[in-house]
């Protein structure tokens, strides 16, 4: 386990200051009325990742970039707040917190953002706050639960087997019961087509390291 406890820090604030020290505040291409605090390179800040927290295996900084399919869904709520607006709203695999910052913009009467990675859930505070708006943390794997949730948001969640797996059967289930589930995807390997219904698209600015592309025409989808 990482020493939380190192110059009198706790871990919280160690992620803080890490995440305010290595990435910069930039505003979102796709949603410039954004900022998020970005790094430039992933590999590398993953690599100081671990040694400043004194573990190995910990989860790639998802959290350091705005992504294809979390942009496309920032974007269409700020085309289409009536969305949100007045609604409870969980953002699922939050990362940046990106899409949860969208839905508090756009009027969401609360909204939660949920991950399970500790630096996703420090960023997700620090990009809210950087934004002005109010978002609280749902930490920990809530598959399976269920808080009543007007909508549920799901950016880029289907680009592993298990975790596409693990999340959309969940959130098919969430769709039944009334909410709107609407997920952003740029057309990741395991995302389910055969279960979904494409509602817009975008062509999304995105980091060539990442992506392999410049642009990416990303979608937003909801359940049959």
């Amino acid at each position: 386990m990482p020493d939380e406890s190192k110059a009198g820090l706790t871990g919280v604030d160690r992620r803080d200051t890490f995440i305010k020290t290595k990435t910069r505040l930039v505003a979102v291409p796709a949603v410039p009325t954004i900022q998020l605090f970005t790094a430039d390179e992933a590999t590398e800040l993953w690599e100081q990742t671990e040694a400043e927290m004194g573990r190995i295996g910990l989860p790639p900084p998802f959290w350091a970039f705005p992504w294809a399919g979390g942009q496309a869904l920032a974007a269409y709520l700020t085309q289409h707040p009536e969305v949100v607006r007045g609604r409870s709203v969980l953002d699922v695999a939050s990362g940046s917190g990106l899409v949860a910052i969208a839905a508090a913009r756009a009027g969401a009467f609360r909204v939660w953002a949920n991950d399970i990675d500790l630096f996703a859930q420090a960023a997700a505070r620090l990009n809210a706050v950087a934004n002005g708006v109010g978002v609280e943390l749902l930490p920990g794997d809530r598959v399976g639960t269920d808080d009543g949730w007007d909508v549920v948001l799901a950016g880029d969640v289907s680009y592993e087997r298990d975790m596409a797996t693990h999340l959309l059967d969940w959130l098919e289930a969430l769709h039944r019961r009334g909410a709107l589930v609407l997920l952003g995807d740029p057309g990741r390997s395991y995302l389910p087509r055969d279960r979904l219904i494409e509602i817009a698209s975008y062509e999304v600015p995105v980091t060539r390291a990442l992506e392999d592309a410049d642009v990416k025409r990303s979608a937003v989808l909801r359940f049959r």
